[in-house]
């Protein structure tokens, strides 16, 4: 089902964050292939329109149902006239608390999108989204399996 076409890439994640808050997972997955895969922030990856579909309105119901994500930057490389990656920027506010996090913070991220064109409409063929850390390099995982975020330029000093 498409309802939002996307008439240039840097489209695509402006329908994604539209989407979100309006709490539409049918609109969100409408921009996506049918066949198309996205791995989110912890690595889940689905491999079908329909499955990100019944994804995201899971999260929007339950993780995130009271939550505003912001665009604040895209960026757009053309591999051809027909292909895009691009890029965007992007802020959570408002994602719903746990028994260990009883006021989540803000958390920034960046999508990557690859598009393409059929006709006059851009489509996701994949995605992946990707949690933005401050000052961090990489992950170690700890003693308890956990990962955390971790900055070797501080070690030695």
């Amino acid at each position: 089902m498409k309802y939002s076409e996307a008439d240039s890439p840097e489209s695509i994640p402006q329908i994604f964050v539209e989407a979100w808050n309006q709490r539409d997972a049918i609109k969100l997955a409408s921009i996506f292939d049918k066949d198309a895969e996205f791995i989110n922030v912890t690595g889940l990856w689905w491999h079908n329109r329909k499955d990100i579909e019944k994804a995201h309105d899971y999260g929007l119901r339950t993780i995130f149902n009271e939550s505003t994500l912001k665009l604040v930057q895209t960026r757009v490389k053309y591999l051809d006239e027909n292909i895009a990656v691009v890029q965007a920027r992007m802020r959570l506010s408002g994602q719903t608390p746990t028994d260990e996090v009883s006021d989540p913070g803000i958390r920034r991220n960046i999508f990557t999108f690859v598009v393409h064109r059929s006709a006059q409409e851009w489509s996701v063929a994949s995605a992946q989204n990707t949690d933005i850390i401050p000052n961090m390099e990489t992950h170690v995982r700890d003693e308890y399996g956990q990962l955390k975020p971790v900055d070797y330029r501080m070690f030695g000093k």
